[in-house]
């Protein structure tokens, strides 16, 4: 007996370790990649060029194979990109995907990729307000980066062998989606074989609640049969349907694969100088890549997933707007209308006493039953216009008008 407790102790200490030896590994790998020494990571720049070194390292380390170009990790594209949309030319770019795989010598491939490009001293972008600095980008998106080399790190070992597994770490995606938009145009494995995509960008805020968004869950009828049976550390989710969003997974689904975007909101710091390493929750991010592990284990005999398209609806797809409210919209709220996270300074939203945490259910005549309607609602108005919004300030309905 006393020998079978003393194997038990044993084991439990060895896994104890080996989360702990994880959990490092993700938190050195996020605060290096949101140091000040690479600069922001701008597509293009000398810092986007260090992280996709230090990248590619990880990913020999891990043992992935190389699937970019010639036999390397990389693919290269070149792009001509400007901040200005009624710009006829811009300034020709450089960018390079980061791609590993691990070939299990299955039939299909699951993709899992993130971004690690950032937005650099925040020429474009940015609402830091006070000229150019650098923008680490700890949560956007060194922490989704932390999480793919975390899971390729757990799927070398893992028993899920019906599917190959495509790691990749996108370029551009700050400029408009450019290099996974180029992968998915130039890819260096079989489209028709990717079973489906998985995405993480903005991973790194985990609450005490533990609650996260995944975008995209319409994208498959697997998706939802298959969220309830994990049950990897007590996380709550919330979904929203539509394949089409601001990041990477969205290339995926045009092309008419399953994809997921997992995310754990919004905050102040967005796209600020302010989005450190200090600020992240590295424990966080180690608890979702068990999740999404769990989630790869557990489809890992069912096959090639089927795709569906989702009702992005056209016109909701297709709204632009030329006006801000000034709010951060809190995307894991699962009621009705639009929690507003928080109030940015000296904006409409302010300026007409919108408060945080206040529910915007009205825009002018349109009702706003989620953050799809609001930004409908927008689409409306043009620099200058007023109108009246209607929010919940607890059991109150508030009435407010507002100038753009």
């Amino acid at each position: 007996m006393k020998r079978i407790l003393c194997l038990l102790f044993s084991f439990s200490c060895i896994y104890s370790f080996a989360q702990e030896k994880d959990l490092q590994n993700i938190r050195v790998d996020i605060i290096y990649l949101a140091s000040d020494y690479l600069e922001g990571r701008e597509t293009g720049k000398k810092g986007e060029e260090l992280a996709a070194q230090y990248i590619t390292t990880r990913f020999k380390e891990i043992g992935l194979k190389p699937k970019g170009l010639d036999n390397t990790y990389h693919q290269v594209f070149d792009f001509n990109y400007t901040a200005n949309p009624h710009a006829t030319s811009g300034e020709e770019k450089r960018g390079r995907n980061i791609i590993g795989f691990i070939d299990n010598q299955a039939e299909n491939t699951v993709v899992i990729g993130a971004h690690f490009d950032h937005i650099g001293r925040g020429a474009f972008g940015s609402r830091y307000l006070e000229g150019p600095i650098i923008h680490n980008g700890a949560d956007d998106n060194a922490s989704g980066v932390g999480a793919l080399l975390y899971l390729a790190q757990q799927l070398k070992s893992s028993d899920a062998k019906n599917n190959n597994y495509l790691f990749m770490a996108f370029s551009g995606e700050e400029m408009g989606l450019i290099g996974s938009k180029y992968f998915v145009k130039n890819p260096t494995i079989d489209l028709s074989k990717v079973n489906y995509m998985l995405n993480m960008d903005m991973v790194g805020r985990l609450g005490e609640d533990k609650s996260f968004v995944i975008n995209g869950a319409g994208t498959s009828p697997s998706w939802k049969e298959t969220f309830p049976k994990i049950k990897s550390g007590g996380l709550k989710i919330t979904t929203t349907d539509s394949g089409v969003g601001p990041s990477d997974h969205t290339s995926f689904y045009l092309e008419d694969l399953p994809a997921l975007h997992f995310f754990t909101g919004s905050h102040e710091d967005y796209h600020k100088p302010s989005d450190d390493s200090e600020k992240v929750n590295f424990k966080g991010v180690q608890e979702i890549g068990d999740w999404m592990l769990e989630l790869i284990e557990i489809l890992d005999g069912q096959g090639k997933l089927a795709f569906t398209k989702t009702k992005d609806d056209n016109q909701r797809r297709g709204a632009s707007f030329k006006v801000s409210l000034g709010i951060m919209p809190a995307y894991s709220y699962d009621g009705v209308g639009m929690l507003v996270e928080a109030v940015l300074d000296d904006k409409p939203a302010q300026k007409a006493g919108i408060e945080d945490g206040d529910v915007l259910i009205k825009i002018g005549d349109l009702d706003v039953k989620d953050i799809y309607d609001y930004m409908e609602g927008l689409s409306k108005f043009k620099k200058g216009d007023s109108t009246t919004l209607v929010v919940k300030r607890g059991e109150k309905e508030v009435k407010v008008e507002v100038t753009f």
